[in-house]
């Protein structure tokens, strides 16, 4: 009898650092679309393919970017009484 192995796929997930990495990078292109190639360059530190793909599906499904056929998009704008609660806090 033969014993067979199963095959997991690894799933490499993101940090929050590498997150706000690529949201940083979008939202300092927002005004034009980027496509993918054109974004791992401007990234400062290299990210595993899976890993960038499964960052932009987050970022697409929380309402943050755009994917079109001229590239990937920052749309997002913090709403006014964010900024206005942001404003008077105190930072640590």
């Amino acid at each position: 009898m033969k014993k067979t192995r199963t095959k997991q796929v690894l799933k490499r997930y993101p940090n929050l650092n590498t997150i706000l990495m690529v949201e940083k990078v979008l939202k300092k292109y927002q005004d034009i679309p980027m496509k993918l190639s054109e974004l791992k360059k401007n990234l400062p530190k290299q990210i595993m393919h899976q890993t960038l793909i499964m960052i932009l599906e987050y970022l697409y499904e929380s309402g943050k970017i755009l994917y079109g056929p001229k590239g990937i998009q920052w749309i997002y704008t913090t709403p006014e009484h964010l900024k206005k609660m942001m404003k008077g806090a105190i930072e640590f």
